[in-house]
């Protein structure tokens, strides 16, 4: 096995107590050696990479988002709305996906994620119009040509409008054929244990879009097959007070209602919780994904994720939907979590460090992965690496802190499972102006 000595990074992000300033040593796709300060690994190492420029990370691990939506950024009819209208103006546009639609954007968020310094994307794809069966298959195929790791979620929406839910009939599927896909796709492409690069989780959209049956029987199938489970939920006022009216009970209540206030769920965005829900969900292990761009950009509300933390929630990172963001970049989202949790909590509860660990550490946890997120030994090599050599970046002290409040928006190389996929700022072998223009292209196209 090759040994690959990352030596001497600029920085390095490692668990508290760790050092790890003389670098780490990669064979094949894990970690196998923290090198000390001043140290030399312990043992031959035939490539060496000198980091003395960078500040390494471990890979940002995006815990929520929807490739497809890259296609619907600055949407004109969906400006300045607050998430119900604005799921309503784009519903009708997302019911013209097509195939290669779901192909170009997903290649282009992995793209715009990879360059961010993101090594682990979960999406959320719950769009199902006529001929668009194939669409997490699709995503997997164009995962695989950059590199990139994923845990997939198999969306779905059952409730349209006529059954008293939100979405039009156009994007909806019968539960049958909702739970008949996530088995196959589970069968077909699911990866166990340590290392895997491709993962399934099943994903009803949400309390407005699917049935109290719907979520039943998606936990049961989850269960059957050891997958994770993923919705949204608590995520605006309107939600809340369309689960008291349509169901009774308020979010967390119908959670635990249909078995999901449990550790194999992880929700997206969390933010309209009591201190007695956040409570139940710390004891249960239920994980949140807080989503801070696209909070601010819908005026859903602050996610409380120091109470959430401190209840026992794992909490992670997203960027949400490049509808609702409107970009798909990890680092920048790192930066926007620091800055609006400030403003919830004080600056002096929140720091740049906690902020990048919810990004790498509690997004993995969230996933279920306790392979990813912390460098270490026996850990996946992924791996983020940033200069500071922009205008950005001059007359800054602390490296680390620097990356997070001068702005990085841009990761000068990233390793996944020990091979570079990101290399000076590009991904070998994809012509970024052809991806732009072809992507541009279906973009207006799909507004027509």
């Amino acid at each position: 096995m090759k040994s690959l000595w990352i030596k001497n990074p600029l920085a390095i992000f490692t668990p508290e107590g760790i050092d790890a300033g003389g670098g780490v040593v990669v064979q094949d796709s894990t970690i196998v050696e923290l090198v000390s300060s001043s140290d030399t690994p312990s043992v031959p190492c035939e490539t060496i990479f000198d980091a003395s420029d960078h500040v390494v990370l471990p890979g940002l691990i995006n815990g929520h988002h929807h490739f497809y939506q890259t296609l619907t950024r600055a949407f004109p009819e969906a400006l300045n709305q607050e998430l119900f209208p604005w799921l309503q103006a784009l519903y009708p546009v997302w019911a013209g996906l097509t195939p290669e639609h779901i192909a170009i954007s997903s290649r282009l968020a992995l793209a715009e994620l990879l360059l961010s310094g993101c090594t682990t994307a979960s999406d959320h794809h719950y769009v199902f119009p006529a001929a668009l069966e194939s669409a997490i298959d699709i995503q997997i195929a164009e995962a695989e040509k950059l590199g990139v790791r994923v845990v997939l979620t198999r969306g779905s929406m059952s409730l349209s409008v006529k059954d008293g839910g939100l979405p039009p009939e156009s994007v909806v599927q019968d539960q049958d054929t909702i739970l008949a896909d996530s088995e196959r796709l589970i069968q077909q492409y699911h990866q166990h244990g340590p290392g895997a690069m491709v993962q399934l989780a099943l994903a009803p959209c949400s309390p407005f879009s699917v049935s109290r049956e719907l979520m039943i029987e998606t936990a049961n199938l989850a269960r059957k097959h050891g997958v994770r489970l993923h919705t949204h939920l608590a995520e605006t006022d309107d939600e809340t007070e369309f689960c008291l009216a349509t169901m009774g009970a308020r979010p967390v209540d119908y959670l635990e209602q249909v078995g999901w206030l449990a550790e194999d769920v992880w929700l997206a965005h969390g933010i309209h919780f009591n201190s007695e829900e956040i409570g139940r969900l710390g004891v249960a292990g239920t994980g949140i994904c807080h989503c801070p761009s696209s909070n601010m950009l819908l005026a859903s509300g602050l996610c409380p994720t120091l109470d959430l933390e401190k209840a026992g929630s794992p909490v992670g990172l997203g960027v949400d939907g490049s509808a609702s963001n409107d970009g798909s970049n990890m680092i920048q989202e790192v930066r926007q979590a620091f800055l609006i949790q400030r403003l919830k909590y004080g600056s002096k509860r929140i720091s740049h460090e906690d902020t990048l660990r919810w990004a790498t550490q509690g997004s993995a946890r969230c996933l279920g992965r306790i392979d990813l997120g912390i460098i270490d030994t026996g850990k996946q090599a992924d791996l983020a690496l940033f200069t500071l050599d922009e205008l950005r970046f001059s007359g800054s002290g602390d490296p680390l802190a620097a990356l997070i409040l001068c702005g990085a928006h841009k990761a000068d190389r990233v390793m996944v499972a020990g091979k570079w996929v990101v290399e000076d700022g590009r991904i070998p072998g994809l012509d970024l102006v052809e991806l732009i223009n072809e992507h541009s292209r279906l973009a207006k196209h799909l507004a027509e």
